[in-house]
């Protein structure tokens, strides 16, 4: 049978391992029947390479106070006109065969990673299990479209296991890594990205559900994640901030009055090409343009990281790369703890030339953001990161 999704591992590193859209908004607005008619969300917004599409299982922590949880499903209360819909596993595969998007998302029973309740976060896990098998079997197009069972589990590390390896039994061309970038502490976020993508098999995509962090997608890089998505780099420029190599800066400030620099020195970006930091931060808090601008620069900066790590592994220089990374990021040396100790558990430490033990494999990567600026890839509201993997559709 003709596979959706191909993925081949085109490079490796000899010592390391190392556009998304929303299917309940989607759901909503436009709707089902429009996207039908159009044929698809790739006519639709006229963009001919890869889409993934989210179940809208996140809704049910950004949306709790409108929302109902039981075996069924997720009732909603609508965010834009009050009115009530239910989302079942079956309809959010419905809506998602619609959108027509080559990766989707099972439903899945989403708890915050922070809460204390070990019986809830137990019945989720085994409820994701129950809406994955649901999902598998109302899937319409198999041959054109790949659904990715998510591991849940919370912090809790045996419902992780557990998770992983009951979709294991189940026939899928990727997985993903959910309930995790919810406030809880990093210590405890690398622990179970590590303790998962060593779980799941090493020639099918791991998708981190939720990384956007410069930091974090290099360190879940280490531990042999693949994708990864996030609103970070197009919200924090709607605040006045820009990425750069040496961490996030505010525009806003005002010692940038007369700086008639770029945003960072040697950026390819059309901003960094054309405006000053000084025009930007002019414009910062009273002109909507500085937004999109300063969100092509960010993602321009998210764009060249994931190159500069699929290059590294290209040329077996990755450990390399993530020592750079590390330095130019924190100069004086300041590491975060949890870092240090993510690299650690890889059997080596940020001072060595070999930082890491695991393989990696090769990095493709596909953006999204606000706005359409399609000479950088960017259609619409998320951003994902597809790593290491060469998708072809």
């Amino acid at each position: 049978m003709e596979k959706p999704l191909q993925f081949d591992v085109i490079a490796s590193c000899s010592t390391t391992r190392a556009r998304t859209r929303n299917t309940y908004h989607l759901g909503l607005r436009p709707g089902v029947e429009l996207l039908k008619k159009a044929k698809g969300l790739h006519n639709f917004m006229g963009w001919k390479r890869a889409l993934l599409t989210d179940s809208g299982g996140f809704q049910m922590v950004s949306l709790l106070h409108m929302a109902e949880i039981n075996e069924q499903g997720v009732n909603f209360e609508s965010p834009y006109d009050g009115t009530k819909s239910l989302l079942t596993p079956e309809k959010s595969i419905q809506i998602q065969n619609a959108i027509g998007a080559d990766i989707i998302m099972q439903l899945d029973d989403v708890v915050p990673t922070t809460s204390k309740d070990n019986e809830r976060m137990e019945e989720a896990t085994y409820r994701t299990t129950r809406w994955l098998d649901r999902c598998l079997s109302a899937h319409e197009r198999p041959n054109e479209q790949n659904i990715f069972p998510i591991v849940q589990g919370g912090l809790i590390e045996h419902l992780r296991k557990l998770s992983a390896n009951l979709h294991l039994e189940r026939k899928v061309n990727g997985y993903a890594i959910g309930g995790l970038s919810g406030g809880e502490a990093k210590e405890d976020f690398w622990k179970m990205v590590f303790l998962s993508t060593q779980m799941l098999p090493g020639d099918k995509p791991k998708y981190v559900m939720g990384v956007g962090f410069a930091v974090d997608l290099v360190i879940c890089c280490a531990l042999g994640a693949d994708m990864f998505d996030c609103v970070f780099p197009t919200r924090t420029a709607r605040f006045g901030c820009a990425l750069t190599s040496s961490g996030q800066i505010s525009l806003r400030h005002k010692k940038f009055r007369m700086d008639f620099g770029p945003i960072e020195k040697n950026c390819s970006c059309s901003t960094c090409k054309t405006y000053t930091r000084a025009y930007i931060h002019q414009i910062v808090t009273s002109e909507a343009v500085s937004c999109n601008l300063l969100s092509v620069h960010n993602l321009n900066y998210q764009m060249q990281l994931m190159k500069g790590i699929r290059e590294s592994i290209k040329v077996n220089k990755f450990p390399e790369f993530v020592q750079q990374f590390m330095i130019n990021m924190y100069p004086n040396k300041n590491y975060p703890q949890w870092c240090i100790d993510a690299l650690q558990s890889l059997n080596k430490t940020l001072e060595l030339k070999n930082l890491l033990r695991h393989k990696l494999k090769p990095i493709h990567f596909i953006l999204e953001s606000t706005m359409m600026y399609k000479q950088f890839w960017y259609p619409l509201l998320f951003m994902v990161m597809v790593l290491k993997n060469e998708i072809k559709v």
